[in-house]
């Protein structure tokens, strides 16, 4: 096996394609058995941090966005990752949740992990090309985490969704004009990118080395190829049914967004 090839190859963009492939198909194996929080309305608080009055605002005004635009963003707190990071977490919630409409893609998830000290911003297909990963990155540089840092979480995720909302149903001319939404300097590359890439050779090297991996991995792939059509929750447990009336629109997300820690 010629080393240097194999590292030629995961430097190319290809490799590096093959590499988020690879990530991706581990957290969806991995997701397959979380226990996700049921959609039960456009503010899921499983972690208990939002206030009251804070929880009816954020309720009223989603459900004021989606009547005006069609755009679905829900806001979750959880009050734990099971384990996984929050990307793939946040991705398999999404899915399972459907957000947004089937042919738009038009979801937007907001969610919060507060025992983890995380956060992200998930965005459907239909909206990567407004809602940006670099403003998703700005939105909780600037407006979220400053806030949680202070134990402020009701006051975070409230700036939160006013920034997002802002995003989604502004001109772009306009925003761009906003310093609290404009990123004036690049953002840094990702210090977690190496892990995915860590993660990505233990798995080749699982599949190698290890048969019986090789068998559960396809066993995971053809049970969520199969069970795709028929569940409401896109194969994975979502703890429950929704409730309050309000659903999902069938939309999807391929990770667009960003992610945060405070």
């Amino acid at each position: 096996m010629n080393t240097g090839r194999i590292a030629s190859a995961f430097a190319s963009g290809a490799g590096r394609l093959a590499i988020a492939a690879i990530a991706l198909l581990c957290g969806i194996v991995a997701a397959f058995t979380l226990n996700l929080p049921a959609l039960s309305g456009r503010v899921v608080d499983q972690a208990n941090i939002i206030p009251a009055e804070t929880r009816n605002a954020l309720t009223s005004k989603l459900a004021e966005l989606e009547a005006k635009s069609g755009i679905q963003l829900v806001v979750a707190t959880v009050g734990s990752l099971e384990g996984q990071e929050i990307e793939p977490y946040a991705n398999q919630l999404f899915r399972s949740w459907k957000l947004g409409e089937k042919t738009k893609n038009n979801g937007v998830l907001l969610l919060v992990a507060p025992n983890q000290r995380k956060v992200r911003i998930e965005v459907g297909y239909g909206l990567e090309g407004t809602l940006t990963d670099a403003l998703s990155k700005v939105i909780i540089t600037n407006a979220i985490t400053p806030r949680f840092k202070a134990s402020d979480f009701g006051g975070g995720i409230a700036r939160g969704v006013d920034d997002i909302i802002t995003v989604l149903t502004t001109d772009a001319s306009e925003w761009q004009k906003r310093p609290a939404l404009r990123l004036d300097n690049p953002q840094t590359r990702d210090p977690t990118d190496w892990l995915l890439f860590l993660a990505a050779c233990v798995f080749i090297v699982l599949l190698i080395v290890w048969p019986g991996f090789r068998w559960f991995v396809l066993g995971m792939a053809v049970n969520i190829l199969t069970s795709s059509g028929g569940s409401s929750s896109g194969g994975f447990s979502s703890g429950g049914s929704s409730g309050g009336g309000f659903s999902g629109g069938g939309g999807d997300s391929g990770g667009g967004g960003a992610s945060g820690s405070w």
